[in-house]
């Protein structure tokens, strides 16, 4: 395993999911249920499965699309998806 690519993987997933919906979500969905070991093991096993198909179909498409390309659209995508929720906030 390459460190210095799990400590930057980890260091930028962190910050990008610190204070997002799901974190959010797995807050209220604690303080609902007074069940904070489901909610962590549900949660993290979710993000588990996610990471999981994004790094399937990152190394599938790196095989055929260029790097620059594969940035480029997860940015487009990204700020796609911004744009979206401001048009329809509910």
């Amino acid at each position: 395993m390459d460190k210095s690519v799990f400590l930057s993987t980890f260091a930028t997933l962190f910050l990008a999911e610190f204070g997002d919906k799901t974190q959010l979500a797995v807050v209220s969905l604690t303080g609902s249920t007074r069940k904070p070991l489901s909610v962590f093991l549900g949660a993290g096993a979710a993000l588990v499965a996610v990471t999981a198909i994004g790094v399937l179909f990152g190394q599938a498409a790196s095989r055929f699309i260029p790097e620059l390309y594969l940035k480029r659209c997860a940015a487009l995508m990204f700020v796609g998806m911004g744009v979206w929720m401001w048009v329809h906030p509910d």
